[in-house]
């Protein structure tokens, strides 16, 4: 097997290998990885997914991206232990919800979100590679609440990494903020920033920009900049559509999204051979993604908090990796973007690039009201309870329906019992916490509160690891 390199959409950060992508996070020119060129499947290939249970199908997908990294009997171990956290016994379950409807329910695993899926797998493959070289990392994220616990999960006890996670104080579930600050193992720090999402990923990118405070502590990143997390989610999509008919049959999707990299993989999905015929992209009033697929134009507003909170962003920093091929992969070209995109707020593709994105992608948005008429309907119509992130999946499908007998698969990302007021609200029927979780909100918890100062975070991370 070759080894596959890695490519910053920048331009200026020298090509990597599988490791040492994993352990960067963020490119050293302030850019995201991205692969040289794509492992291609065919449709051979794909029709022999068929009957692979999930764990397989993932070392499947995976191994053309990791090389020799990782031996094949290595990675098998270590997916196959990542997937037995998972309460359902096939571990992502396809339930059909209407007509051509179905909803891919990503939420089984420890923490009850999406993000356990990717990060239950990274989180023994830092363990892995770091015991291989002898080194200690320092992991710094920030999270709009649900990669922060499904990071915290898998990395917790671990001899060899550190890690601090940033959410913004006050703005993440009751249920999200005690799954974080409730695990009381020492190399997990709690750190709840007064301001936005958008400050906390700022903030930690400014650590990463920070070379001699970077080099000091080996830092590392597990947000979905850290092109592993990406890979691991693309592996969901080929699961969907060969379960629906892939590849003989085309298989839209619909994914609420914040960061992007959550539909980003569904693209990347795309470029390895798997027929996907539509990416539809839901947001909540913070609606940056749904107006640049409206008009082109990518522009800043304020943030205001909603009750899908982990999609509560106003710069969702995987899209860096959809706008380097939309620049035709000219690395200097899309910092340009980016560096003028940071000064003023706005930026806007050419009406051909943005005729090339919607080839793929359409978006859509939900408000509150919205978002809880879709929590209700859906229980009215099925009996299932869903959470308002899949409420607004659900939403966008419907309003940018699949071509004629195209199955349209919703992303479900959290477990409705993260977000109880809301579905309760809009139902009537309060979600409850798996019996593994019930006594949660009771736990006790560790967190420090940080004003919005760099400095300051810098000092909390030296003097915590003095």
């Amino acid at each position: 097997m070759t080894n596959p390199r890695y490519i910053s959409t920048r331009g200026e950060a020298p090509a990597l290998g599988f490791e040492d992508v994993l352990l960067a996070g963020l490119a050293r020119d302030g850019g995201l990885y991205v692969p040289e060129t794509w492992p291609q499947f065919s449709a051979d290939d794909i029709r022999a997914m068929k009957n692979l249970s999930y764990p397989a199908l993932a070392q499947k997908i995976m191994a053309p991206f990791i090389g020799d990294a990782i031996p094949a009997a290595d990675l098998k171990t270590l997916v196959e232990d990542a997937y037995a956290t998972f309460d359902a016994p096939d571990v992502l379950p396809l339930k059909k919800i209407g007509d051509g409807e179905y909803l891919l329910e990503l939420f089984h695993g420890p923490t009850l979100a999406f993000k356990d899926v990717a990060m239950q797998v990274l989180g023994r493959f830092f363990d892995y590679v770091l015991k291989k070289r002898g080194q200690r990392i320092t992991i710094v994220g920030a999270t709009s609440g649900d990669t922060g616990s499904a990071a915290i999960e898998a990395c917790r006890d671990k001899a060899a990494i550190d890690i601090f996670m940033l959410h913004p104080h006050g703005r993440v579930s009751p249920v999200q903020e005690a799954q974080m600050t409730s695990v009381q193992a020492a190399n997990v720090h709690n750190i709840a920033i007064e301001g936005t999402f958008d400050d906390c990923q700022d903030r930690v990118k400014d650590l990463f920009n920070d070379g001699d405070f970077r080099d000091r502590f080996n830092l590392s990143a597990v947000n979905s900049i850290n092109w592993a997390r990406v890979m691991a989610q693309i592996v969901y999509y080929f699961w969907a559509a060969v379960k629906l008919g892939a590849p003989d049959k085309p298989v839209a999707f619909s994914v609420p999204t914040g960061n992007f990299g959550n539909v980003f993989a569904g693209y990347g999905a795309m470029q390895m051979g798997l027929p996907i015929a539509k990416l539809v992209v839901g947001s909540n009033a913070n609606d940056i993604l749904a107006r640049f697929f409206a008009s082109g134009a990518m522009e800043m507003a304020g943030v205001v908090p909603t009750t899908s909170p982990s999609m509560d962003i106003q710069v969702s920093s995987n899209f860096e990796r959809l706008l380097f091929d939309l620049v035709d992969r000219d690395g200097a070209a899309c910092a340009r973007v980016l560096t003028d995109f940071r000064k003023t707020g706005r930026f806007e593709v050419s009406a051909d690039q943005l005729a090339r994105a919607r080839k793929v992608f359409a978006g859509a948005r939900f408000n509150d009201a919205g978002t809880k008429e879709i929590i209700k309907q859906v229980h009215d119509a099925t009996g299932e309870l869903i959470d308002p992130h899949s409420a607004i999946g659900v939403g966008a499908a419907r309003e940018n329906p699949a071509p004629d007998g195209t199955p349209m698969v919703i992303l479900a990302t959290a477990h409705p019992a993260k977000f109880p007021d809301a579905v309760e609200d809009a139902t009537g029927q309060r979600p409850s916490l798996p019996a593994r979780l019930a006594d949660l909100l009771d736990r006790p918890k560790r967190c420090q509160t940080l004003a919005n100062d760099l400095d300051q975070l810098k000092r909390t991370i030296e003097s915590t690891l003095a």
